[in-house]
């Protein structure tokens, strides 16, 4: 890691983030290089490898941030309301993650390239964010669901959102495919899938 403020580091590491994170809104994960990434920050290719060592591990940290802002959101959201009904913390749930199609999208694509192909120190920084989203969200089930199975809800819920971007968002090529194939597939928007998941997993939850 180069000499420099903490400030610096983390400014240097944002930029990065983010030029990953415009460069993914119209190109795929294996399609990306360093160099690409490199291209649109405001300092050398080679300086990025002070930073991380691979894409993987700026995708991770892509990841990570989506975790980070899914988690307070959550957080929030337990903050904010003394009780829920099953439909609204499912409407509120689904509309949240709604805005994280980017995190949906990571999850079905690469997750196991990335924890794989990242050093072990920025793996926990990563399971950091993933265990505060997990304890955001089993808080929120445990206030305002306090009959209902939160470990199950969990176990359920976490596994399911690996499956939710596939479902929601298909290219044109698939879409075709599809038609070829004659299969009865109607594409259900994320909020749908969402909304709907978290209603069966509530069931009698009052």
């Amino acid at each position: 890691m180069p000499k420099g403020s903490p400030e610096l580091t983390a400014s240097r590491r944002e930029e990065i983030v983010n030029a990953c994170e415009k460069l993914y809104q119209n190109m795929s994960f294996k399609e990306i290089t360093i160099k690409d990434i490199g291209a649109v920050t405001s300092f050398t290719r080679t300086s990025i490898y002070n930073y991380f060592q691979t894409k993987e591990e700026i995708f991770l940290a892509l990841m990570q941030r989506e975790y980070e802002h899914w988690a307070e959101e959550m957080d929030s959201l337990a903050a904010g309301n003394e009780s829920m009904s099953p439909g609204g913390f499912a409407a509120a749930i689904a509309s949240s993650l709604e805005k994280h199609e980017q995190l949906l999208k990571l999850l079905a694509m690469n997750h196991y390239d990335m924890e794989e192909n990242s050093r072990p120190e920025r793996l926990t920084e990563f399971k950091v964010a993933y265990g505060a989203s997990l304890d955001a969200v089993r808080a929120c089930v445990g206030k305002f669901f306090p009959d209902c199975d939160r470990e199950s809800f969990i176990f359920v819920f976490f596994p399911f959102l690996f499956g939710v971007y596939p479902y929601s968002v298909a290219t044109q090529k698939q879409l075709d495919a599809m038609r070829e194939a004659k299969m009865e597939f109607r594409m259900h928007s994320i909020y749908e899938i969402v909304y709907s998941c978290v209603m069966q997993l509530l069931g009698g939850a009052k």
